[in-house]
Formats: structure tokens, sequence, C-alpha cells
């Protein structure tokens, strides 16, 4: 660690001008406040958090059809824990269910199946979001659910996919990046060829890390490495988990049951092909089309800027609402609800621990 850390500021100094590395995931950001990592690397290298954390980028409007569906008669909605305080226009999940509705917390899409199952006279709706990571589960609980014919079983499908995400903000002039720390889990899904695209189209270099240590602070030598030698690529710092071609088996199972379409993220705007929808053969099972639910949509909340924090044009400590009136307890936007959500960390890491 400590030849990697004087290697670094090394490279930096050769480099000559501040470096601006965007951790994609939400992951690496929480785990760079836990091993102190800002505090070892030279000022001149700014971290920045990308929209890596698929509760942060979940739409206002998908919260509130979210919502919507959860009113209705006979329905019970479920979903994670961690979508359950995500602000809609009106109300979270939470506030909704305090309200009355049937709103469960699972631990998997396949904890929804059983309750649909166990409930055959009600109409079970499983919230799906996240990236790649966990699409393939949803895909195959759809598989289960056609295989033993549970009719009452539905997915209102939230899932995003990171590499769209990644172009565009590339494509968006705001923004300034040298260079990405890239998503262990999903690479382990889709490996790195979705990823080329950032060298070749734009000259950056980047990484797929770890969430140890020691895999992030060789990660960012790796990236250094790549600018000091004007030689961009997609490099595997993670290689004990993430395998060049990715996992292919779970890339067919999402392939089986989903087609990308173009989708909402919060704070960013609707991106091309960077979500995903049910193929025809499940679209009996798509929430959206079943239940047909109709919700205006809502600007961001007056003040959040989570939209330039999930792009890296800001950091949480610009937005004129962090803790102040936006906290974890009180979250005003979705990149203060989940632990994984850059607000969230440097509240908890910057704030409360007086770093």
């Amino acid at each position: 660690m400590k030849d990697l850390v004087e290697t670094i500021h090394s490279m930096v100094g050769r480099i000559g001008r501040p470096v601006r590395l965007m951790e994609v995931c939400g992951t690496h950001t929480v785990a760079m406040f836990r091993h102190g990592i800002r505090s070892i690397l030279p000022e001149e290298i700014l971290l920045l958090s990308g929209p890596g954390c698929p509760v942060c980028v979940t739409s206002v409007e998908d919260m509130d059809r979210a919502a919507e569906m959860a009113r209705l008669p006979g329905v019970i909605l479920t979903t994670f824990g961690d979508m359950m305080r995500v602000p809609g226009s009106c109300n979270s999940l939470q506030e909704v269910r305090a309200g009355g509705t049937d709103i469960r917390v699972v631990y998997s899409p396949m904890d929804a199946l059983g309750m649909a199952a166990e409930n055959p006279d009600n109409s079970v709706v499983f919230l799906a979001t996240g990236f790649e990571t966990t699409s393939p589960s949803v895909a195959a609980t759809l598989c289960e659910a056609e295989k033993r014919g549970i009719d009452n079983f539905y997915i209102y499908t939230n899932h995003k996919l990171v590499p769209p995400a990644l172009k565009a903000l590339l494509d968006d002039e705001r923004v300034e990046v040298d260079g990405f720390i890239l998503p262990g889990h999903v690479s382990t899904i889709i490996g790195i060829r979705p990823y080329r695209f950032i060298p070749v189209e734009h000259g950056k270099p980047a990484v797929v890390a770890g969430f140890e240590a020691q895999d992030i602070i060789e990660a960012i030598a790796m990236l250094l490495a790549q600018i000091v030698k004007g030689e961009p690529r997609v490099e595997i710092q993670y290689s004990r988990a993430v395998r060049p071609e990715g996992n292919p088996k779970a890339t067919a199972l999402i392939d089986r049951c989903f087609l990308p379409v173009d989708t909402q993220w919060r704070g960013i705007g609707t991106i091309s092909g960077s979500g995903l929808c049910l193929r025809e053969g499940f679209r009996h099972r798509d929430a959206s089309i079943v239940f047909d639910i109709k919700v205006e949509g809502r600007p961001e909340p007056a003040g959040c800027s989570c939209g330039d924090i999930l792009r890296g044009i800001k950091i949480p400590t610009d937005c004129p609402l962090f803790a102040k009136t936006c906290t974890p307890e009180t979250p005003v936007g979705a990149c203060m609800v989940s632990t994984e959500g850059s607000c969230s960390a440097y509240y908890r890491y910057e704030v409360e621990k007086g770093l």
C-alpha cells in the first residue's frame, strides 16, 4: 500500500495538473470514505461520484407510479428495503404504507414470487430496481413464475444499464472526467466489452476495481499510469472476480427476458437504451401494462443538486440543501436516501464523524 501511494504521488507530479476520477459505483464511494482513501491521496486528485446507485437514479415519476399501484384494491407491492424512503413527488412508499396500503419489503424477487403463490387472490407486484447485477435474478424469477404457472405475479421494472449512462455523461460537455473507476459487481456480469467506447471514442482510461482499500488504490494507480503513457484502455484490477467476457449465462438470461429501452434517470433525464423492458413473451407480467397507471411528470425538488452530483459536476457539499434541510433522517433528494448514495456517504463520514 505504501509503495502504491508513493507511486500515485509520483505520477501525479509527472502529469502536472489536477486529475478528476469518477468512481461510478456507490459501493466504491462508501469504501473510499470507510478506508480513509481520500485522505492519503494527493490533493491534485479529485474523486467524483457517478450515477452508480440504483436507488438514487429511480425517477420521481416511477416512484409515484409504484405508489399508485400499491393503492389499487387487491395489490401487494413488494420491493427492497432501500426503496421505501425514496421521495416521490408527494410521498415515499414508507409514508404510503403508513396510510394503510399493503407494501412489503423482500430480500429477493423469489421472496415476492413466494408471496404471490401464498396469496392467489391478490396481484403481487415486484418493484424491480438495480443495474446489471440484479437483473439476472429478476429474469430467473420470471422464468420460475412461468414454469410454476403463478399468474398473479408481476414486475414493475426500473432496471438501469450502466454503459449507456456513462456514454451520456461523456457526451455532456459540462462533465469533466479524466478516468473511470468502473463497478466491480456490474462488471462480473457484463465483462469489459461494453465499456470499450470510453477509451476508443473519448480517449479516457477506465479500470474495473474491487472494493478493498488496496483494490481501489491499485485501480487509481493503474488509471494514472494510463494517463502518463497516453494509452487509454479498459483494464481489470478486480481479476479475482471479473473476466473480460463477463458471465455469458447471466447475460443470456437477461436477454431472454428483457430488451433495452430508453428510460428516465432521476436528476439526469432520459438516456437512450439505458433501461430494460420485458420481452413480448413476458409482457403479461409487466405491471406498467397490466395496471396502466398514469402519473404526471414532476420536477426535482427545488434546490436539490442530485442531478449534478450524479453527473460528477458537483460534489454533495456544493448542494445548498446538504446537511441543512436534506439529511438521512429527512432526505430531500434520492442521493441522501441509500447508504450507497454519495450525499449519504458524505454526510455519514464528513458531518457525523467530523472528517
